[in-house]
């Protein structure tokens, strides 16, 4: 790839290598978006041979490493981004630089504040460094994360690494949106608060992109306990308040938030980020039985969906691929993924919705798209068509 812009990231990245001032480089965002392997990150550690790049390939359904000789993963980084991947972030401690290719092969660089702290120590067993530290960390501790010498818990590291996953996902979206001094993030059925917390911690401390962020919950004993402990965190601008998705009082959303929000819940936190124009919507959703009721199949798949656990499997894809295409009519760019392993947790696929100007001959495809699906299964009508129909005749 022959581009002034592209080669200075690559200069730069040979710099911070060399010096070993290299934290951590993610390349990400396919070119081809069937491709199993979703992003590629790279960091730097000490081996009995010398130092290496260890190379963590991101599947869909796994994760495999490599190491590499300087010279030797020079050469599959310039590869991957010339023919797989648009996006790479560089993390030093002096600064985070993002590389974006356009399909066209447009190539820029932008400059940001360091997010991540230096690493002294290379080596391979080193502990592996985490988004959300663990150090004087107030509402982990609260939280029962750590004990109350701020050491992590054993019996908390799943739900620790699910933490840092979580914020680790988001991140890419994050750094891709134009954030207004202020901006409000609403976390819809925020539990106990674990990622709530999180991603307030992440924004306002590593980000330093402080929100007013709002963490909605209709039950009044987690309320009052997730409010106390932003208390004690002294997190200001973070209140969490007794409701439920639908009717909730919210102000402007910039981003809307809606973990494991149960069946067509999750349809009520999309349209309410949708209507709200939220530049960013993250779902991960659950218990999915609207559309298993509506399913009514008599093409061939009848045979295969006689069966209890495919019909409830096929209805789960329908539903969360219906998901994503209204969010596309709407003018959203969607990304469907693997939150955490099943290891972890069964509840485990994630939409993303990033406020896009959308094209009219993409509206008018996801249209179309959803009719065929619709036909295809003999069902009437999705809940979140539904509110969208309901909203409009309003």
């Amino acid at each position: 790839m022959a581009n002034q812009q592209f080669d200075l990231f690559i200069d730069k990245l040979q710099s911070l290598i060399s010096s070993r001032e290299l934290i951590k480089l993610v390349i990400s965002n396919q070119r081809d978006h069937s491709s199993d392997l979703k992003s590629i990150v790279i960091t730097l550690i000490d081996i009995k041979k010398g130092t290496r790049l260890n190379f963590v390939y991101r599947y869909k359904t796994k994760d495999t490493t490599k190491n590499y000789d300087p010279g030797e993963a020079m050469i599959l980084i310039r590869k991957s981004l010339e023919d797989d991947f648009l996006n790479a972030d560089l993390f030093s401690g002096k600064e985070t630089l993002r590389l974006l290719i356009t399909e066209h092969g447009k190539v820029k660089i932008r400059s940001n504040q360091p997010a991540m702290k230096q690493v002294a120590d290379f080596s391979h067993d080193r502990r592996k460094e985490r988004v959300i530290a663990t150090e004087n960390n107030i509402y982990l501790r609260e939280l029962g994360i750590l004990n109350s010498n701020f050491e992590l818990r054993k019996e908390m590291t799943d739900k620790y690494l699910q933490v840092n996953r979580y914020i680790e996902l988001l991140e890419p979206f994050i750094r891709e949106l134009e954030l207004p001094v202020g901006f409000h993030v609403a976390d819809m059925g925020s539990g106990k608060g674990y990622l709530t917390f999180a991603l307030y911690d992440y924004l306002t401390g590593t980000l330093g992109k402080p929100p007013v962020m709002t963490g909605v919950e209709s039950r009044k004993e987690l309320v009052k306990i997730c409010n106390d402990i932003a208390g004690k965190a002294a997190f200001t601008n973070l209140k969490f308040n007794t409701g439920n998705i639908r009717e909730a009082e919210l102000a402007k959303v910039d981003i809307l938030i809606a973990l494991h929000a149960c069946d067509t819940a999750t349809d009520d936190a999309i349209f309410r980020g949708i209507t709200s124009g939220a530049s960013l919507i993250v779902c991960a959703p659950c218990c999915h039985k609207q559309i298993r009721k509506e399913l009514d199949v008599k093409n061939d798949l009848k045979g295969i969906l006689k069966h209890g656990i495919l019909e409830e499997r096929q209805a789960e894809i329908i539903t969360d691929g219906l998901r994503a295409l209204v969010m596309e009519a709407h003018g959203y760019k969607t990304k469907v993924f693997e939150f955490i392993s099943t290891e972890h947790t069964p509840k485990n696929l994630m939409i993303v919705g990033l406020k896009i100007h959308g094209k009219p001959a993409v509206i008018k495809k996801s249209l179309e798209q959803i009719r065929a699906i619709k036909e295809m299964f003999g069902i009437k009508m999705h809940y979140l068509e539904e509110l969208f129909v309901t909203h409009d005749k309003s």
